[in-house]
């Protein structure tokens, strides 16, 4: 089984949580699934921007990337976001690799929206990085920075790095780890099951918003280029990874129609 695990930023911002999670990955690798982690950072991000006096801005999930801004992401989320992951997994029995985007080509991005300045959305991702590196036995370990042919790098949305990999790396399971329970309806409830379309409602409802907005549209891209299996699932929970690779239930999974309980006679 290939899987693509996505860790949210906040979720390794204690070393306590982020051995935990390393060492959920690891065991995971050991028992045989072929694992590709990709990462945000967006709290460490908004603490090293906020403590040299600069404000971050959000449009619609995505972070406004000054050339200012780029350069942190390069600092935070490429450097020391990055390598203390990787150090974590590499404690924790795993062959970790630390990458960004722009490795390999292994993604790349032209820019979004001038008003976002330097936000990539991808325009290709290419896999043969992570074949390479897994079938000598490595974990890759993906920041979301991507490039372009000439050269420029743009900060990516994690989640949508993560979906752009899944698709590309052909995952048969996209796993997002977040710190909320799942995905909430307009009651606070998490929904056990959403299908692509009840996504886009829940955005269009305004219910899902900012970060998982974004995370939604990611889900639901991933789907339409073929992954099978997507959940969003609480990272700081108990065992998390061990209990879905067991099909337990934990979060919400997004499938592309909905599912529902028949009863028959």
């Amino acid at each position: 089984m290939k899987a693509l695990v996505k860790l949210g930023g906040t979720l390794l911002d204690t070393p306590e949580l982020r051995a935990s999670l390393a060492g959920q990955i690891a065991a995971q690798a050991k028992r045989g699934v072929q694992i590709t982690v990709v990462h945000g950072g967006g709290k460490q991000m908004t603490r090293y921007l906020a403590e040299r006096g600069i404000e971050s801005r959000f449009v619609n999930g995505l972070r406004v990337t000054t050339p200012e801004t780029m350069d942190a992401v390069l600092k935070v989320l490429a450097g020391s976001v990055n390598r203390e992951l990787v150090a974590a997994l590499i404690a924790a029995g795993g062959r970790a690799v630390g990458l960004s985007g722009v490795d390999g080509n292994l993604v790349e991005a032209e820019q979004m929206d001038e008003a976002l300045g330097l936000v990539g959305r991808v325009t290709r991702a290419d896999p043969k990085l992570l074949d390479l590196l897994i079938s000598g036995g490595y974990l890759p370990v993906v920041a979301c920075v991507a490039g372009s042919p000439d050269g420029r790098m743009y900060n990516v949305n994690a989640d949508q790095m993560a979906a752009a990999c899944a698709a590309a790396w052909r995952a048969d399971r996209l796993i997002f780890l977040t710190d909320i329970a799942g995905v909430l309806d307009a009651a606070g409830q998490v929904q056990p099951v959403l299908s692509a379309g009840e996504c886009e409602r829940l955005i269009a409802a305004g219910v899902a918003t900012g970060g998982m907005q974004a995370k939604l549209n990611a889900a639901v891209a991933a789907l339409d280029a073929g992954v099978d299996e997507i959940e969003i699932a609480p990272g700081a929970s108990t065992k998390v990874l061990a209990r879905l690779f067991d099909e337990e239930p934990a979060g919400t999974k997004i499938v592309r129609a909905a599912q529902r309980v028949t009863f028959h006679d």
